[in-house]
């Protein structure tokens, strides 16, 4: 045994977490004379990032997750790693560790955080069965699955039991690990603590919509081995087996209160050592912080309540004034292509609180917010889906909301939000307990010009990020205040603004994300920043949608290249340039559609959408389509989706020129174009303007003498007539243009921007795009000709590639059921004869009642 130096400190620290750091971190930055610290962790590493832990599985190494380092540096602080306090001398004022070391204290701080509970049943110490806690844990997790995978030859099942924020996190990090991933809840939902069931139903489509299987409502009593000793099968408390290859317990924490115990401190009956609001124990000498500490008989397993704590610790030894507020239940889910977010009263337990939601289940959106009785100030919420609001909403909590509640639940384009101030005690980082008028003042006095600075100086955003967009928005506030320019930056990871990204990526020809991220940006990346660069590979690369490591940076429906819809099932459009299709071809799509028991509808962009398709069946579909001649219309992806035109001159007697030979030219032209946003094209063949060309993206419109070109229109909340670009112009001359016009609005505009916001922010307005496009006043129309020439002549069927492709086959063969028996909670009514999804109240009516997807529709 190495036996440890003792030291005499004024204050001891008993754990070295993320709350342990923070602590030492206020004491440092407090006025006056610091204190002297030791600080005493169980681990042979200093303080690294649990909140970041996930990242691990992709790429993120102990370097990357460990806390400043500076802190522990400190002339005043004193680090001892690998070494744990086993016994605390109240009356001597000492610590006694494993090692023999004895560390006398001033003041003596327990910040040993909680451990990761097991389940009580047999079996749940087999090899292959992990819990999801500590950078060892996921080190650990990541040798096993590659081990066991090469000694078994085949991808691993994997079982996660419990479905909160850790175990749909843990669940993500085996599936990049290539693990048939399934979720087991105990409870009716996933992220119960944090969602109503509404919310849960959305997300539980979310998450099945990436390939993760979830069974709620079920436990496991027991965990067998196989011949090799290893955990191969659960079984659950309905009797039924689940064969598993490792299992992952995320079934909660407790608090590690165990040293306080046998202190004889005072200790809640379900855990955690109890403390007042100065973070006091029942010994004045001795503080607990972070999920150790139980506060008005609770103990949250959140960093930002410990973050608070450790804050308040620090200010009361340095002789401030300050009490623990209380625990800030706000959460929000780390998981690529699933955005969901809970704070405040999410489950409107105030007296008389209002619900108001929107709930949108074709996109999986559920969004609440819960108002006083007066609708005036709001109390707390949920988002499921999309979580943007998020950063704007939380802050608010407890304050007036200032607006129509709609403004913040609509989807973009809808009621505007007010763009006001936040109150200066609005709290934007809940983790850091940072507020509004804080960051104003790092603004201000401190000279912070960006978010970044602002995060280095107030440590706003600095843990789970979600709050980075608020604090942008407010430094840009102040900033202009101050007459100074502000940033565009894409994300706090990137510095650059999109177009400046799209150029970098194009010179350095680099062609992954985490090239990029390591070569222009820092961090790990986010579901800003990895979708918008997922747009930009598949231009300047052209790589397959779910190819390699790029794949995991798709927006949800890209994942499996269909639309998810309100029942969990997904939708299937198959391209049919300009509106025309063969006989045969309706003959192929009525059979399909007949066999697989799917709704059939004409959409607005003259395609034939089929609904109700499970995600085992879409293979199998597309193969079907692709036999038929058919291709993939990428309704799910930010790109062409449709060319809609009249019947033009070929039939009709009005036409002057061929509208549907020119839409078909166009949609081959430009189909797998992926771009900031979703991107139509009108075709008409005559002035009377039939395909509705002014409300598209790009409007063609026939006249006697030519081609009249119109752009940056849309439909949708904030419908705009495009405008007049150029007149009378031949075939040739109009597909130059809108190659030229496409490829310089995917270059420089910002994420998710439309054509229409674009062409009105352009500098010179449309003067000075006919200046770019047809006079090359940037000298660049060689260049963008060149590009789409690329994209023309690379361009392959995403669905017909899949096909060919195992590898990425397997996204769906997982979920292939041997009976084909329908998944029981898919259930429809006949209408209009077809079918459709049951409503709650059509579920309990037996006799009009279809479960499961059928080929024959009752009458």
């Amino acid at each position: 045994m190495i036996v440890r130096e003792s030291t005499s400190s004024d204050v001891v620290v008993v754990g070295a977490g993320m709350v342990a750091h923070r602590f030492v971190e206020s004491l440092l930055r407090g006025a006056g004379a610091v204190p002297t610290v030791t600080v005493i962790g169980e681990e042979a590493r200093p303080p690294y990032d649990r909140v970041g832990l996930t990242s691990f599985f992709s790429g993120a190494g102990a370097d990357d997750l460990a806390l400043d380092a500076q802190t522990l540096r400190d002339d005043r602080v004193r680090f001892i790693g690998d070494d744990r306090v086993v016994g605390i001398d109240r009356v001597g004022r000492t610590v006694r560790t494993r090692s023999g070391a004895v560390h006398t204290y001033g003041t003596l701080v327990l910040a040993t955080g909680s451990y990761a509970m097991r389940p009580a049943v047999d079996g749940a110490d087999l090899p292959g069965c992990f819990v999801y806690r500590t950078l060892d844990d996921v080190a650990a997790i990541d040798a096993f699955v590659r081990h066991r995978a090469t000694a078994l030859g085949r991808p691993l099942r994997g079982t996660v039991i419990g479905g909160g924020l850790l175990g749909l996190e843990a669940a993500g990090a085996l599936q990049g690990l290539d693990v048939d991933c399934t979720v087991v809840q105990s409870s009716d939902r996933l992220m119960s603590a944090q969602l109503d069931l509404a919310g849960g139903t959305i997300l539980r489509r979310l998450i099945e919509s990436k390939g993760i299987d979830v069974r709620t409502g079920t436990r496991t009593t027991r965990l067998d081995p196989d011949a090799s000793g290893s955990v191969s099968a659960l079984q659950f408390q309905d009797g039924t087996m689940h064969e598993t290859d490792i299992v992952i317990f995320t079934v909660g924490v407790r608090p590690q209160d165990s040293l306080a115990r046998l202190a004889q401190l005072a200790v809640h009956p379900s855990g955690g050592v109890l403390i007042d609001s100065r973070c006091r124990t029942a010994d004045e000498d001795i503080l607990a912080i972070g999920e150790v500490a139980s506060y008005e008989g609770r103990s949250v397993g959140l960093v930002a309540p410990g973050y608070a704590m450790a804050e308040v610790a620090a200010t009361r030894l340095l002789g401030g004034d300050a009490t623990f507020p209380g625990y800030d239940d706000s959460a929000k889910l780390k998981l690529s292509g699933v955005d969901v977010a809970s704070f405040g009263d999410a489950f409107a337990t105030t007296p008389n609180a209002l619900d108001v939601v929107y709930t949108d289940p074709v996109n999986g959106v559920y969004k609440k917010l819960v108002l006083s009785d007066d609708a005036k100030t709001l109390l707390g919420g949920i988002l499921v889906g999309d979580a943007s609001a998020y950063g704007s909403l939380r802050p608010l909590v407890g304050a007036a909301l200032g607006a129509d509640p709609a403004a913040y639940l609509m989807p973009e384009g809808g009621t505007s939000v007010p763009d006001s101030e936040l109150p200066a005690e609005a709290v934007v980082c809940s983790c850091s307990n940072v507020t509004a008028g804080r960051i104003r003042e790092a603004v201000h006095t401190e000279g912070c010009t960006d978010a970044a600075a602002v995060k280095a100086c107030t440590k706003a955003g600095a843990t789970c990020g979600s709050c980075i967009f608020a604090v942008k928005k407010i430094v840009g506030q102040e900033l202009t205040k101050l007459g100074q320019a502000t940033s565009d930056a894409l994300c706090e990871h990137f510095s650059m603004s999109r177009r400046q990204l799209f150029d970098a990526v194009r010179v350095s020809e680099l062609t992954t994300f985490s090239a990029i991220i390591d070569r222009f940006g820092t961090g790990r990346g986010c579901d800003i920043c990895k979708p918008a660069l997922a747009s930009i590979l598949s231009v300047l690369v052209g790589a397959h949608v779910l190819d390699g490591e790029n794949a995991a940076l798709q927006d949800t429906n890209d994942h499996v290249m269909a639309n998810m819809q309100k029942d969990g099932t997904y939708s299937v459009v198959p391209r049919m340039p300009g509106g025309e299709v063969t006989p045969a071809g309706l003959i192929a799509i009525g059979n399909i559609a007949e066999t697989y028991g799917l709704y059939t509808k004409i959409t607005g962009g003259q395609r034939i959408d089929m609904f109700g398709a499970r995600l085992e069946q879409l293979p199998q579909i597309w193969q079907r389509l692709v036999d038929a001649g058919f291709e993939s219309g990428q309704a799910y992806g930010k790109a062409l989706r449709t060319v809609k035109s009249c019947v033009g001159s070929t039939w009709c007697r009005y036409g002057v020129l061929d509208a549907v030979g020119m839409a078909v030219r166009l949609e081959l032209r430009y189909r797998g174009l992926r771009a900031p946003h979703k991107l139509k094209v009108g075709v008409s063949g005559c002035a009377r303007e039939c395909a509705e060309a002014r409300s598209k993206d790009v409007g063609v419109i026939a006249t006697e003498t030519g081609w009249n070109m119109y752009v940056g229109g849309n439909g949708g909340f904030s419908p705009r007539h495009a405008e007049l670009l150029a007149a009378d112009l031949d075939d040739e001359g109009l597909i130059r243009a809108i190659d030229r016009f496409f490829m310089y609005y995917i270059r420089t505009a910002d994420r998710l921007q439309r054509t229409a916001g674009w062409c009105a922010e352009l500098h010179g307005g449309l003067d000075g795009l006919r200046e770019v496009i047809f006079d090359d006043s940037l000298g660049i129309c060689d260049d963008l000709d060149a590009a789409m020439s690329v994209h023309v002549d690379r361009y392959e069927d995403e669905w017909a590639a899949t096909l060919r492709d195992p590898v990425k086959l397997r996204r769906f063969e997982s979920f292939v059921n041997a009976t084909d028996t329908p998944d029981p909670s898919l259930a429809y009514v006949p209408e209009r004869g077809q079918v459709r999804p049951a409503t709650t109240e059509e579920r309990s009516d037996a006799s009009v009642l279809i479960a499961g997807t059928t080929l024959e529709v009752r009458r």
